[in-house]
């Protein structure tokens, strides 16, 4: 499989990694904020417990020194978060690099460190964060993928099912799932959807 898989849900506990990885979801990223070192250690290492001997690839957002010492194998980093990082040691380890990005000097930020995917977002509004960029659009993630060739493209921000087949269309290789799934009043049933459509763009 690709590298985000098409379907990339964001969770942020680890009961949503396990429930996801049970259902055969094949990337996951866990968002957990506000932790301090310890804490980021234990619920990277307990993520990767969840996951290991599974088809399912565990990304862990912001935590580089956890993903360093848990074993992670992937990595996904904000803009502040790739200011403050080493990455020749997360480079060392070998670990995948994800990048998020909003504007072109971010863009420019993130292919200077040779990242495996770069994320754009957010494609639409969204409720879950607090955003000082205004919804991308569709077509932006057109122009994006245009300029960063062949690195995978992840979309992220306010999609819902609904969007992916026009959002797969303008470009995106890989579209980043929340609220979607985590607020949905079936949450199965809408990955299950989401695998349906991921296997068709694989």
């Amino acid at each position: 499989m690709p590298y985000p898989d098409p379907f990339y849900p964001v969770v942020d506990s680890i009961k949503w990694v396990e429930r996801l990885t049970k259902l055969g979801v094949g990337t996951i990223q866990l968002r957990a904020k506000e932790l301090d070192d310890a804490g980021a250690l234990q619920i990277v290492s307990d993520a990767l417990a969840v996951t290991k001997g599974t088809p399912t690839k565990l990304v862990v957002n912001d935590y580089w020194r956890a993903a360093i010492v848990a074993g992670a194998e992937h990595l996904h980093l904000g803009q502040e978060d790739l200011t403050e990082a080493d990455l020749a040691e997360i480079r060392k380890a070998k670990l995948t690099l994800g990048i998020s990005t909003h504007d072109d000097a971010e863009l420019a930020t993130a292919l200077a460190a040779k990242p495996d995917y770069v994320a754009l977002g957010p494609i639409f509004f969204t409720t879950l964060k607090s955003m000082r960029f205004e919804p991308q659009g569709i077509p932006k993630i057109t122009e994006w993928k245009k300029r960063i060739g062949s690195i995978p493209l992840v979309a992220i921000g306010g999609i819902k099912f609904e969007h992916a087949a026009e959002i797969f269309a303008a470009g995106a290789d890989s579209i980043a799932v929340v609220s979607d799934v985590t607020q949905n009043p079936d949450p199965d049933a809408r990955v299950r959807q989401w695998l349906g459509l991921s296997a068709e763009a694989a």
